[in-house]
């Protein structure tokens, strides 16, 4: 009887806590934003800086990193000249080639007085050697896992950071969508090697990422860096306007979903999008067609056969007849699995970073974007979506009617989970 009790009573706890995770926030976006001014108007410009929270900031200077091979030597390179500090926050970090040289690097900085401090998503570095970690903390690195799983805190396990952040002497910034993982080396040239694209920045909005990075610093240590060391006065760099702005169910939990919203809502003639894993909601789907209605070209490449989760594929591919009907391009990356996170929205704006095309990046991870204003910038990155463009194979709506039935059911089955995936 009482061991029936107990068990009983263990089982609710379990389940409690589970649900719980399902739960998203309080702020939550339930209308359609409706088409009022295009992205090239000040006034779009005006509200995307005030209502995602930091400024716009003129002067900087953005350069994109393709793949590994040109992404971890950049990265590698900032961390080995720095003087003063270093702050790293991200996702996933794995043992491996590429977790040993981030390790050794930041420890010889640490060695060399470098002040280092390291935020590591405990469930994504699950896969990370304790040797690593330990390494870099005896060569005096501040190391810490974020939300870390304990009895207390089960009800929030699925809140996890999922930022990509760099910023060396407070001077020069990256983000993007890499992990430090073997399968993000190389150049995409083959399934074991992923596609995927990062970006560093100098100029006044460093110190965005800066603070972006003490957000979760301070959650899990209690501890605010600050002083010149990690926010000195920044000169111009470049033209490019452009702000970083941050998400968390914590706080400010719909600031991505409200930006996709907002862009989406302000294009007037086109839409590129390569996502990782898109797995849109219903205002998404409503903005898009939206958009569609108004001639607004809109084309998407999504991950093809080479995806790290075939759930995500189910969820995804459910919702696109709607989409497909419209006239929305949607492709499949072939060569590898794709793992951009790329929006260009009529050759003015680029947003970059962390950040999904799906309700777990809007509603339940930490995230950081990175929007820039700024039309050479938007040229290039129109010229590497087109090059990724060259390597898919268009879905069309046909081949999504005859899906087949296993297929169809199994989404049955994903779709209400959709948030988890």
């Amino acid at each position: 009887m009482v061991l029936t009790i107990v068990t009983t009573a263990a089982v609710t706890l379990i389940t409690v806590a589970v649900a719980m995770n399902f739960a998203t926030p309080e702020k939550k976006l339930e209308r359609k934003i409706e088409h009022r001014y295009a992205v090239a108007d000040p006034q779009f410009r005006r509200e995307m800086g005030v209502m995602l929270g930091p400024a716009i900031l003129g002067g900087n200077r953005v350069r994109d990193l393709q793949n590994g091979k040109e992404i971890f030597p950049a990265m590698l390179a900032a961390i080995r000249a720095a003087q003063k500090t270093i702050t790293f926050e991200t996702y996933i970090y794995w043992s491996g080639e590429i977790g040993e040289k981030m390790s050794e690097a930041l420890a010889e900085r640490a060695r060399a007085g470098v002040k280092v401090s390291v935020m590591l998503d405990w469930m994504g570095s699950l896969k990370m050697d304790d040797q690593l970690v330990q390494r870099m903390k005896d060569a005096g690195v501040r190391v810490h896992r974020y939300r870390p799983l304990h009895w207390y805190n089960i009800a929030r396990m699925n809140n996890r950071t999922h930022r990509k952040l760099l910023i060396v002497d407070g001077a020069v910034a990256f983000t993007g969508g890499v992990g430090i993982a073997d399968q993000w080396d190389g150049h995409a040239e083959d399934p074991e090697h992923w596609r995927d694209m990062h970006f560093e920045l100098t100029g006044p909005a460093v110190a965005q990422f800066q603070a972006a990075f003490n957000d979760n610093w301070i959650k899990a240590t209690g501890e605010v860096l600050h002083g010149p060391d990690y926010f000195p006065p920044l000169q111009r760099a470049g033209d490019a306007d452009a702000h970083l702005f941050i998400a968390s169910p914590a706080g400010g939990s719909e600031s991505m979903h409200l930006m996709v919203l907002m862009a989406v809502a302000a294009a007037e003639h086109t839409i590129d999008l390569e996502a990782a894993y898109f797995v849109p909601d219903e205002l998404v789907i409503k903005a898009l067609l939206a958009a569609r209605q108004r001639g607004v070209r809109i084309r998407i490449i999504v991950p093809g056969e080479h995806i790290d989760s075939e759930a995500v594929r189910l969820a995804s591919k459910a919702e696109w007849g709607p989409l497909l009907q419209a006239g929305v391009a949607i492709h499949e990356y072939t060569p590898t699995m794709m793992h951009n996170k790329l929006l260009i929205v009529d050759s003015e704006m680029v947003s970059v970073g962390s950040t999904n095309f799906d309700v777990r990046s809007f509603r339940l991870n930490d995230e950081a974007s990175l929007n820039v204003y700024d039309r050479e910038l938007a040229a290039r990155m129109t010229r590497e979506f087109e090059k990724d463009l060259a390597q898919t194979r268009a879905y069309t709506y046909e081949a999504w009617a005859a899906r087949p039935l296993r297929e169809k059911l199994l989404e049955r089955f994903v779709l209400p989970i959709k948030s988890q995936l």
